[in-house]
């Protein structure tokens, strides 16, 4: 069955990838679950398929399980349904040669008021294949090769879409006069090119434009009458025709600032005819404007509510949009739907002030790319040349494809390590680019008729394309009706169901491999089978959730490893989810064996996962002969150490205690009056007490010298430290070693100590009395001198001191005449 896959057509090199199995193969119950899985296959064998030994055989087998040859020569080889993947090229046309295009004319002219013809071009082939057909599995991916290479003298169409606003006037001059300089550039790049013109206002309704009569007439000074869109100029080859065009283009006016220039590009594009946009050539639609947008929504301003249809509305006679007062702006989502299904590339070139805005439209727009002009747009022709210089060297593909089709692309583009990428840059003309699609059917759709897809894949801002013709094999020929696997009602199926591809596929309310359980089982109320028999208890899964229910007795499911077996009335036993010690169950054979999820240790073993010696020889402290040395309990044949209120034990044996206060605070007092004559003790206390605790000596040093001795260290009454260090010897009795000296502080001279701290405080005090007397001398001797010395310095006058008043005073009397 299945068709067998093309390695290498026409030099076109296909890899077949086999994704690995998600699913398991077993325990699918019919042809298509089977084949819906990677890596599985089918046996539709009629009747029973046994071994010879009589076991029943698995339907639905990996091609990589072990026997699988066997399996098949049983199956028969044409009961085996091992779809595989199918490729076959339909079209396959070689790449147009650099520098060569059938048919091309020639150019002439160039100059102001010249022209050029191109002539008649046959298709030019940049992309190969161009047509395949596959078939997919689920899961399974192809890889197969895609080739562009961008083609010389490509046809290019240019439709210059200008905002003739006021404010544009001087914009429209620059471009009348670069006319003929923009169709020469052009020229360098490709011989086959076309150039048109068109220009827009913005709606004829307020608060758009003026609605007063005479502002209809003339909205400024010098302005023709406001209009949304006119296509002044198709596509020409003659360059006269564009520069006098735009030339003679009168302007206009509105009120608002952003401009209706999205209805002029949304007819620009879907106008094919109207505007003469050739099938087989780039298309660019230049947009040049100083303003911003209106876009959809923007029409309930001026009571305009219809929806914008996408559709071409150009008055036949006069090239105006017709609709611009009828149905509102089109949104940024339509302008790119309708530039992706026209292959249209957009140049919005616009002043320093709208670049912001404009590029991140362009990012919004498919294909699209965008520039700053001049205050005058004098730099139009660089701008053009530059953004077109930027399309064309990148390429970049893209996809029509759906869920659950996926769709990967891989290249080196022009280095020799390849990444998934879609995107290819920095190419020049004649520069071929491998493109790696790697395509794959994640599950195929519950609507059969999606089984079928024609998906294509095509460089962006261009005509051409790759179409790809896929099938999903989702099914087997044997369950369709008139296969001859197929029989309806079979009595194979106790004429209760379907047999199909050697298995039956049941008739509601009918259960069982031949459908033999449902008029003798007992249904529930809302259709389901009764399943109590096959629960454990009231609240099991049905047959441990390890089989299914078949006519009230559970099957259990068989595993892909066969030394796996589930079993038990409730399939509730398995020999593999018991305990596991070192990642290994029961610790590995040689310890135990898994039975009903449990450990079964051998002799020598115990635990849950027999990962325990069944001994306490690790455990015999070798020194005392005990266990744990009475501290802790063996487990394991491992020590595990006890823990009380003085400290934890520790060590192999339990033997060390760090944490333990152990004798140094009973030897205490008996070490002082013994050896110190210190302590809380009295003599004859330090007699009866202490004379037979301990074995004691007096050492130099005390110091531990041998493993479990400890060192104790306190401080008496005169804060003299004392140490001593005791341990056990062969008898186990106590044997202490006490430091020989005591290690007291040097002792003060506290009187020195307060009379210098006196002395000192006072000599400070003198020291601070003497330096304030000193310096108020020395401030008052200043002050003084500084007096006297102004005092000699002053020179009085009794005619120039203005305090100063004589003795006497003199009066006139203006009545006496000296008589």
């Amino acid at each position: 069955m299945g068709r067998v896959c093309t390695a290498v057509l026409a030099g076109l090199c296909v890899l077949f990838v086999v994704a690995q199995a998600s699913l398991e193969c077993k325990n699918k119950g019919s042809c298509s679950e089977c084949i819906q899985t990677p890596n599985c296959m089918w046996c539709g064998r009629s009747g029973n398929f046994t071994d010879e030994s009589g076991q029943n055989l698995k339907r639905c087998v990996k091609r990589t399980d072990e026997g699988v040859s066997q399996w098949r020569e049983t199956c028969g080889a044409y009961n085996v349904y091992d779809l595989a993947n199918f490729f076959e090229m339909i079209d396959n046309f070689e790449l147009t040669q650099a520098g060569v295009l059938a048919g091309s004319g020639s150019a002439s002219g160039g100059g102001a008021g010249g022209s050029w013809s191109a002539g008649s071009s046959e298709a030019v082939v940049q992309i190969k294949p161009q047509r395949v057909a596959m078939q997919l599995r689920v899961q399974e991916s192809y890889s197969m090769t895609v080739t562009f290479r961008q083609a010389e003298d490509y046809p290019v169409d240019l439709y210059y879409l200008m905002d003739l606003s006021k404010s544009m006037e001087d914009d429209k001059e620059s471009l009348s006069l670069l006319g003929a300089q923009l169709a020469f550039e052009m020229q360098q790049i490709t011989q086959n090119f076309r150039l048109g013109f068109g220009s827009f206002v913005d709606k004829v309704v307020m608060p758009y434009v003026s609605t007063v009569p005479e502002k209809l007439e003339a909205p400024c000074l010098g302005c023709a009458r406001p209009y949304g869109f006119k296509n002044a100029l198709p596509l020409t080859a003659d360059a006269s025709s564009f520069e006098a065009e735009v030339r003679n283009a009168p302007v206009s006016g509105n009120l608002d600032a952003p401009e209706g220039g999205f209805d002029a590009i949304m007819q620009a594009i879907v106008c094919q005819d109207q505007i003469k946009w050739r099938q087989e050539a780039r298309r660019l639609l230049v947009f040049s404007t100083d303003a911003g947008f209106h876009y959809a929504g923007d029409g309930k301003l001026g009571g305009i509510v219809k929806p914008n249809d996408g559709k071409c509305h150009l008055d036949p006679l006069y090239n105006n949009y017709t609709h611009s007062t009828l149905q509102d702006y089109p949104s940024v989502s339509q302008i790119n739907q309708v530039a992706k299904e026209h292959k249209m590339n957009l140049i919005f070139a616009v002043t320093a002030e709208q670049s912001s805005v404009y590029k991140e439209l362009a990012k919004m727009i498919e294909g699209s790319g965008q520039g700053e002009l001049t205050a005058n747009s004098s730099n139009v022709v660089e701008l053009v040349k530059a953004e077109y210089d930027k399309i064309t060297s990148k390429v970049e593909l893209k996809d029509n494809a759906t869920a659950p089709v996926s769709i990967r692309y891989f290249s080196k583009c022009k280095s020799n390590t390849e990444k998934e990428t879609a995107v290819c840059q920095g190419l020049k003309v004649g520069d071929q680019v491998d493109f790696r699609v790697e395509i794959t059917v994640e599950k195929c759709p519950e609507n059969r008729e999606d089984w079928k897809q024609l998906i294509h894949i095509y460089p962006v801002g261009l005509r051409e394309l790759l179409a790809i013709e896929l099938e999903m094999l989702c099914d087997c020929a044997c369950e369709r009706e008139g296969n001859a696997g197929f029989i309806d009602r079979a009595a194979e199926c106790s004429f209760a169901g379907t047999y199909q591809c050697g298995v039956c596929d049941c008739f509601d309310n009918y259960l069982g491999s031949r459908c033999e359980c449902g008029a003798n089982t007992t249904i529930e109320a809302d259709g389901t089978f009764d399943e109590s028999s096959c629960r454990e208890t009231n609240t099991s899964s049905v047959c441990s959730g390890r089989g299914s229910c078949t006519c009230g007795e559970c099957t259990c499911n068989e595993r892909d490893d066969t030394a796996e077996r589930v079993s038990g009335k409730f399939c509730e036993c398995t020999n593999f989810l018991c305990n596991r010690f070192n990642g290994v169950l029961c610790g590995g054979p040689d310890h135990g064996v898994c039975d009903c999820n449990t450990c079964k240790c051998k002799p020598g073993w115990k635990g849950d996962a027999c990962m325990c010696e069944d001994s306490q020889d690790n455990c015999i402290n070798p020194a005392s002969g005990e266990v744990c040395s009475l501290r802790g309990d063996c487990e394991c044949n491992q020590c595990k150490c006890s823990e009380n209120e003085n400290g934890r034990y520790s060590g192999k044996w339990c033997e060390d205690c760090p944490t333990c206060k152990g004798k140094c605070e009973p030897y205490k007092p008996c070490v002082q009056c013994l050896f110190f004559q210190t302590g809380e003790l009295s003599e004859e206390e330090c007699k009866a007490n202490c004379s037979d605790m301990f074995n004691a000596t007096l050492v130099p040093i005390a110091a531990e010298e041998e493993a479990g001795e400890r060192l104790c260290s306190f401080y008496d009454e005169n804060d003299c430290r004392f140490k001593f260090v005791y341990g056990y010897d062969e008898n186990k009795e106590p044997v202490v070693r006490v430091q020989q000296t005591l290690e007291c502080p040097p002792k003060l001279d506290i009187l020195g100590i307060v009379l210098g701290v006196i002395g000192a405080i006072v000599a400070v005090g003198l020291a601070l009395l003497l330096m304030w007397k000193v310096l108020t001398t020395i401030h008052d001797r200043r002050e003084f001198a500084r007096f006297e010395k102004e005092r000699m310095m002053a020179r009085w006058d009794t005619g120039e001191n203005p305090i100063y008043k004589q003795a006497t005073s003199t009066f006139k009397n203006p009545m006496y005449g000296g008589k």
